[in-house]
């Protein structure tokens, strides 16, 4: 693919009808040449490609900008619409991928005047006007973005800028006295309040603090003339660092309200989806630089991470609220907002990203939109076993996971003609 970014291209075994639709798959950093989409579609018919960025751990080094991602997401599509025989490109945004697909697909739709609009932290480049749209988004177990993850992953407890190993006791989420058990903690309503509006302080602080110094860069005042290295202690967004909801799993519990939930065997509910998942997250990462601190720069960090949070920030059984999702494009919330193609979402239940997918499809504004959650799958969307009551309750949650994509992808008219 272009800009020496590689891919790999699944194709059927036997090309039928369902290999006129191509998927694309792409995560935000990771390397997903081999992810479980790119079998399993092609197995079922359709043609994908999967690709890295030059981000992804596949010994390419880049700033890790999500303009430039998208720029090679822009590579992928472009190549797929030359490919004889491919009608309708379709992405797909796994977890982080999420961020960088409705991204795209926002922009693509919307022009360069969506991502300039004047709520945005972040204006993006003239290299991002005439994005070729795609003609469906499938966001599978898409968390609520790179901004919004590295906000729920920031440490309020950290006590200064310049380091993790000052912390403050009353913010500390892993002091038993707050709550914390290594089998699984509750957090009581104080603390919870407490800890969150503290972190939404220091999230509205890092981002007045990022948007000065990048504007001391272009007066010359800053340590280099283009950017400058922008650290930021107990704040990296790996899942072993996202606060609260890992470790206490009262806390993004269930959905507001009843959809469909996908069981085992091909069986199919509607009802109010509680997550099965188990407490994650037993160790503290903030005193570690390679583990906790968030280490960028002050563009990449308010083109990538940075989102705007109220007074009123924080989180529930039910969900987020207090976070303006428009005012960045590192936001698939945000970005569902602008795309008019079909969307999927779906959400794992034994993980606490699921519960992104309600957020998505409720803002969403696109007339054909769809939504299901599979009970006690993973992240990654295979069983969780450590979820189980009993073994094999929850079955095969791979396949059940694409058996429904595919059903998905292939009903007839669903998306445009050839671009």
């Amino acid at each position: 693919m272009a800009r020496g970014v590689p891919a790999v291209l699944y194709e059927p075994a036997n090309i039928g009808p369902k290999a006129e639709t191509a998927v694309f798959v792409m995560h935000s950093s990771a390397d997903y040449l081999s992810f479980s989409a790119c079998t399993q579609l092609s197995r079922r018919g359709y043609r994908v490609l999967c690709a890295n960025n030059s981000t992804s751990k596949s010994g390419i080094s880049n700033d890790g900008m999500l303009d430039q991602v998208l720029l090679e997401a822009k590579a992928g599509i472009a190549w797929l619409r030359t490919v004889p025989g491919v009608k309708h490109v379709v992405l797909l945004g796994h977890s982080g991928g999420g961020t960088v697909m409705s991204a795209y697909q926002f922009i693509a739709e919307g022009g360069t005047n969506a991502c300039r609009s004047k709520e945005k932290i972040w204006k993006c480049p003239d290299a991002l006007a005439d994005l070729p749209p795609a003609d469906g988004l499938m966001l599978i177990d898409s968390n609520w973005g790179l901004a919004a993850m590295t906000l729920f992953s920031i440490d309020p407890a950290v006590r200064g800028e310049d380091g993790g190993m000052a912390t403050d006791t009353r913010l500390d989420m892993y002091a038993p006295a707050n709550g914390f058990r290594p089998t699984g903690s509750a957090y009581g309503p104080v603390f919870t309040r407490r800890f969150l509006q503290a972190e939404g302080a220091r999230n509205i602080a890092l981002l007045s603090e990022a948007e000065g110094r990048l504007a001391a860069v272009a007066a010359g005042k800053g340590p280099y003339e283009d950017d400058a290295p922008f650290v930021v202690p107990g704040a990296i967004l790996l899942g072993s660092n996202n606060k609260l909801f890992s470790q206490d799993v009262a806390l993004m519990a269930h959905t507001r309200k009843a959809w469909p939930l996908l069981h085992a065997g091909g069986r199919e509910t509607t009802e109010i989806v509680h997550t099965v998942r188990v407490p994650q997250n037993t160790r503290s990462q903030t005193p570690s630089l390679m583990q906790g601190a968030l280490k960028t720069t002050l563009r990449n960090y308010l083109n990538s991470y940075a989102i705007r949070t109220g007074p009123g920030f924080g989180y529930d059984e039910t969900g987020v609220h207090g976070v303006d999702w428009t005012s960045t494009y590192a936001s698939p919330p945000g970005n569902v907002q602008g795309i008019k193609v079909p969307l999927l979402v779906m959400g794992m239940t034994g993980h606490w990203e699921y519960l992104a997918s309600e957020t998505l499809y409720q803002l969403s504004h696109s007339p054909d939109k769809s939504i299901a959650f599979v009970e006690g799958a993973t992240h990654m969307y295979d069983t969780c076993k450590e979820c189980e009551r009993r073994p094999g309750e929850f079955g095969d949650t791979e396949k059940t996971t694409y058996d429904h994509i595919d059903s998905w992808l292939s009903k007839p008219g669903r998306f445009a003609a050839v671009h």
